[in-house]
């Protein structure tokens, strides 16, 4: 299987970058143990490997330049699920938000009252 590119990121760098999304700043031990925290047991050289990577491919940005290093997302959450999202929309439903929302809404599992909810919120705001 070929390495994702640069915009795309592996399900753990996906896990390490929910880290500083939800905690911002931090160093590696701080992000390997909030991690533990959440149940994610990773190793610290693991959890450094995906910082490095994160730093090269412009998720992260150290905010010091002494050791330990101090580590703040470059990008939002926001920035980088839509992202995700149309890149989903275009490989797997060829560019069809339809399709997506068939799949998504259309499911076995019916949606919660607050998700309706949510849905009919953001359905007055497009008409607005």
């Amino acid at each position: 299987m070929a390495r994702p590119t640069a915009k795309e990121l592996t399900e753990r760098e996906l896990e390490v970058m929910h880290v500083f999304w939800r905690h911002g700043e931090g160093t590696a031990q701080q992000a390997r143990d909030r991690l533990a925290d959440e149940g994610l047991d990773r190793a610290y050289v693991t959890v450094a490997n995906m910082i490095r990577l994160l730093v090269a491919k412009r998720f992260l940005q150290a905010v010091n330049s002494e050791r330990p290093y101090v580590y703040k997302p470059v990008r939002s959450f926001e920035d980088v699920s839509g992202s995700l999202v149309g890149d989903l929309i275009q490989r797997v439903f060829h560019g069809s938000r339809e399709q997506l929302l068939v799949q998504v809404l259309g499911g076995r599992k019916k949606l919660t009252a607050k998700e309706r909810s949510l849905i009919e919120q953001i359905l007055k705001e497009q008409d607005q």
